[in-house]
């Protein structure tokens, strides 16, 4: 069994590439797009898609490549991730946010240490983050086995464009991106709603696929013998 010390370093070093992927990124397609938002978007988002499916095939036999406190959340409220390792995990993915974010700006020259001034606030972009989160969480409690990285990924690359916020879907981003005054990065002022609406879609999520989830035999032995059972 893969020791705790182990599955943090795994969570930890997974959210740190992720974020420096999608803050790397951002600056490169920022710097190369000449001024065209929707390329740079666009540039963003397959290094993100790429750099995803490849962390969770990666760490996912480790620490089950979470890199998001509202998935370890849901993992476990579900049982699936012991109590008591939640607030490790979490911690490990903070940690791993700034230093992405850190790695991110060193390698392109920029000041390590920077605070994000790009505002994103509203009504919209809040329902937008729930929405992806929601959907990035039934994604994960639905995929088939074998095939959550593709599916992933693929989900995460269509919500950067149908959602009004271009899907952050993590708490552990938003709390990286705060770092950086970027393309991808969000003001501090902004970073509260973001939080609460993802903690709000992955609560969403779940309940989704709760509802979605055929109900188990025991389940039925009750229906039936309440007399609810249509008949034959």
């Amino acid at each position: 069994m893969v020791d705790l010390p182990r599955k943090l370093l795994a969570e930890a070093l997974g959210t740190a590439v992720l974020l420096a992927i999608v803050i790397g990124s951002g600056i490169m397609a920022e710097r190369l797009a000449g001024g065209n938002v929707a390329i740079a978007l666009l540039a963003n988002t397959l290094a993100t898609v790429g750099g995803l499916y490849i962390l969770i095939e990666v760490f996912g036999p480790v620490s089950g490549a979470h890199f998001n406190p509202a998935v370890s959340g849901v993992m476990a409220l579900r049982g699936e991730l012991p109590g008591a390792m939640l607030l490790p995990y979490i911690a490990a993915q903070l940690i791993g946010a700034v230093l992405g974010a850190w790695l991110a700006h060193a390698m392109f020259d920029l000041p390590i240490l920077q605070w994000s001034t790009r505002a994103r606030a509203g009504t919209g972009l809040w329902i937008a983050e729930a929405v992806a989160t929601a959907g990035l969480l039934l994604v994960i409690l639905r995929a088939p086995a074998g095939r959550a990285a593709p599916m992933v990924a693929a989900y995460i690359g269509a919500a950067y464009w149908f959602t009004a916020s271009t899907s952050f879907a993590n708490p552990a981003a938003a709390f990286g991106r705060m770092f950086s005054d970027s393309f991808a990065g969000i003001s501090p002022d902004s970073v509260g709603g973001f939080m609460a609406a993802q903690i709000a879609g992955a609560l969403i999520g779940m309940g989704v696929h709760q509802a979605l989830h055929p109900p188990t035999r025991r389940h039925l032995n009750v229906i039936e013998a309440s007399g609810e059972a249509e008949p034959n």
